[in-house]
């Protein structure tokens, strides 16, 4: 029964099964844990209503954040199961636990049609490790299952590549079917000029972007917290400003290797520091050779905006992932507001602009032209690579 994805199979295929689905949850909370972005959630809802319409018993799986194997309360799923009953119009059973005889005992009470979320599968370290127990555990209470968890497709992990070996059919769900079928056109056939704006705090969780990026791009625009390293490597002072310290090396790397394939890398030439990392900070626009010791970069100067933008004015497509600065701070949030409406201009013009990342898709939530962008993708690294997604063994090429 060799099915690649869900809309494939028939009602005869799932009626009265257990199908466990991964899904990616991984949504942005407050402080008093309240979701602040439910585009993920509502990503998955395709899926799930296509599986309960046929009368499956809908098992999810997700991570959320990255609990390293410990249980974290403030990780629960509690708040997403509050959610996704909103949005289904029934009650989604919340398991306390994703193995075990609990799960078994939640799992064997469904109804054909109803949904069971289980806890946090990053709670287990087999989780990270792609642990065959772990994973056979988890599939235990199912008898087939989907992957639609885009944002975590690329990695083999127990729930995205384990459970495939105890679980038949194994397919993908609409939405990472629509995201390959979208992205492997925009990014891996892209119209041209091809620009690529990343942002965040640190080099080291976007090398893989970066270096992947430099054999795509025309154009790479870098922003957050990581170009204080980059910086550093050149022989600024940064002041308090977040830098790798060994990351120097890879930084000069980075700049060389864009160099050598005649990618336009731009950094900022300005930036907004402050005083302390605080909502309330004093603050000031210096050049980045000037910045003073004792303060601490938290956002790209206007003046950089201005380039940036000068930039993607001629560019055909546009991904962009990774704020400009500490946008979570008003003070703070001017680039990557400004980067925001000029994206959402540029998508006016006929450009393809492409948002991955969760900070990214808040960014444009927050400033209100989500709507206005080409495609708002719900993964962060399989977007930069899709030939990466590689956990479901029959996904469709």
């Amino acid at each position: 029964m060799a099915k690649k994805t869900v809309a494939s199979l028939s009602a005869s295929d799932v009626s009265g099964k257990r199908v466990l689905v991964r899904a990616d949850f991984n949504v942005p909370l407050d402080d008093q844990g309240n979701i602040t972005d439910d585009t993920r959630i509502r990503a998955a809802l395709p899926t799930i209503q296509d599986l309960t319409g046929k009368g499956a018993k809908v098992l999810l799986t997700s991570h959320m954040g990255r609990p390293k194997g410990k249980v974290i309360e403030s990780m629960r799923l509690n708040q997403v199961a509050k959610r996704l009953s909103e949005l289904l119009g029934q009650e989604v059973v919340k398991c306390d636990d994703c193995i075990g005889d609990k799960v078994a005992s939640a799992v064997s009470n469904l109804k054909e049609g109803q949904v069971a979320l289980l806890e946090n599968v990053r709670f287990y370290e087999g989780e990270e490790k792609n642990d065959p127990d772990f994973a056979k555990q988890l599939a235990a209470n199912a008898d087939l299952y989907v992957n639609d968890a885009f944002g975590t497709a690329h990695r083999a992990h127990a729930s995205t590549e384990g459970v495939t070996q105890y679980l038949s059919p194994a397919v993908a769900g609409y939405l990472i079917e629509k995201e390959l079928q979208y992205l492997q056109n925009a990014i891996e056939n892209p119209q041209k000029p091809l620009a690529a704006i990343i942002g965040g705090s640190k080099v080291s969780s976007k090398i893989g972007v970066i270096e992947t990026l430099l054999d795509k791009v025309d154009k790479l625009l870098i922003g957050g917290g990581m170009i204080f390293t980059f910086y550093k490597a050149r022989g600024l002072n940064v002041g308090k400003s977040l830098v790798e310290a060994d990351k120097l090396e890879l930084a000069k790397k980075l700049e060389a290797k864009a160099k050598e394939k005649g990618v336009d890398l731009l950094l900022p030439t300005d930036v907004v520091v402050a005083d302390n990392f605080a909502p309330d900070a004093k603050a000031q626009t210096v050049s980045v050779e000037n910045i003073p010791d004792g303060w601490m970069g938290l956002d790209i100067g206007p003046d950089s905006v201005k380039t940036f933008q000068t930039a993607l004015s001629s560019c055909k497509s546009v991904i962009w992932n990774g704020p400009m600065g500490v946008f979570e701070f008003d003070q703070f949030a001017q680039g990557t507001e400004a980067i925001a409406h000029t994206l959402a201009e540029l998508t006016g013009k006929g450009c393809i602009t492409i948002i991955g990342g969760g900070d990214s898709v808040a960014a444009v939530e927050k400033v209100g032209v989500a709507e206005q962008m080409s495609h708002i993708s719900t993964g962060g690294g399989p977007v930069w690579s899709c030939s990466k997604v590689k956990s479901c063994p029959e996904l469709p090429p």
